[in-house]
């Protein structure tokens, strides 16, 4: 979706069109932008960027709160559109997703037709605007969404994926990060080219196990499925305090606050966990996380707050100002599962104990 969160906002405010829209924290609270209208991107604005840092580059931005109901609604009816053409949905976020339409564009329309008809329905019943990414894999495909925004599509053929890689800058690599750009090109590598010139050995060697990665996309290749049944890897919530915080009350009634949330969530989704994670941001914008794996998976609020304040413990929390904390947890599972699970281990020890208590 193009400028999902502000497009929708845009959309059902109309004297917002055309106006440069920033959703997310208030500048005055240290608050960070999570989306922005492309009238504001014109003025360098982005996603992640203090709001106070997005108001002085853009002083007439309408600053609005994020309304996450409103955004899940028009997702699920684009959603919706989807599967008119496929079930095989791998949904990435609320306003992202892989389609893999094979079956259909062997029996009807081409991939592309599909695309542009998935398009004109969004415009159609939702009232926003899409870009498609068309190709015969996932990394052409997601890279190719982004090269005609907003209201756009482009499509890699199989032909052209070796000459399109070769020219393409390491920054604009899906899953290559500032972090990782910054180490290939102090290795020389800048471009599609530069990194196909490099071994798979060689490429392990300065980047682990994701070297081959690496290699295989810098030849066009990844096998990975769009999976339509992909697992919600975490569940958290943080917050950023409009001041430095050192007080340790403050501090632990936020996160019991964040950790209601995240347990209300738990929840919600039918899930247990079984790590929890404490994220704190210092004042001088050093951020640490510190982690725990209890012995039983963590179900509900209580089972978060016997863990946290062993976390805190390992920070410097009420000691150095914080202005960000925040709670999350991870391999999480799904009580239906467990539930499974132990009814089989049960049955299968009833078993061993009528076969053990029978006569011989």
């Amino acid at each position: 979706m193009d400028a999902f969160y502000a497009s929708v906002e845009q959309r059902d405010d109309p004297s917002l069109r055309g106006q440069p829209v920033i959703v997310g924290g208030r500048p005055e609270q240290r608050g960070v932008v999570a989306a922005c209208s492309y009238e504001a991107r014109a003025f360098g604005v982005h996603s992640a960027m203090p709001s106070s840092r997005a108001l002085k580059l853009c002083p007439n931005a309408v600053f609005l709160r994020p309304r996450f109901d409103a955004y899940n609604e028009a997702s699920q009816r684009i959603h919706e559109i989807f599967k008119e053409f496929t079930r095989a949905i791998e949904p990435l976020s609320l306003d992202e997703a892989y389609l893999d339409v094979t079956e259909l564009a062997q029996r009807a329309k081409s991939a592309t037709e599909i695309a542009l008809e998935i398009k004109r329905l969004i415009q159609e019943r939702v009232n926003l605007t899409a870009s498609a990414g068309v190709s015969y894999n996932k990394f052409l495909a997601k890279i190719a969404s982004d090269m005609d925004k907003p209201d756009g599509i482009f499509v890699i053929r199989p032909e052209q994926a070796g000459a399109f890689i070769e020219d393409l800058p390491i920054r604009k690599f899906h899953g290559i990060g500032k972090v990782t750009e910054k180490k290939m090109q102090s290795l020389g590598i800048f471009k599609g080219a530069d990194l196909k010139k490099l071994s798979k050995i060689q490429l392990q060697t300065q980047f682990g196990q994701i070297g081959s990665y690496y290699y295989n996309i810098a030849r066009g290749i990844d096998d990975r499925p769009v999976s339509p049944d992909r697992k919600r890897k975490s569940i958290g919530n943080e917050t950023t305090f409009v001041e430095n915080v050192v007080d340790k009350k403050e501090i632990w009634d936020t996160l019991k606050r964040l950790a209601g949330k995240v347990a209300e969530s738990l929840g919600k989704k039918e899930m247990t966990a079984r790590t929890i994670t404490l994220k704190v941001r210092y004042a001088n914008f050093q951020s640490i996380t510190r982690s725990k794996t209890p012995l039983e998976p963590i179900s509900q609020l209580s089972d978060m707050l016997d863990e946290l304040p062993e976390l805190l413990r390992k920070t410097e929390v009420g000691h150095k100002p914080i202005r960000l904390i925040g709670v999350t947890l991870a391999n999480l599972q799904s009580t239906k599962a467990e539930i499974k699970s132990e009814n089989e281990q049960q049955v299968k020890e009833e078993q061993l104990g009528l076969f053990s208590n029978s006569p011989r």
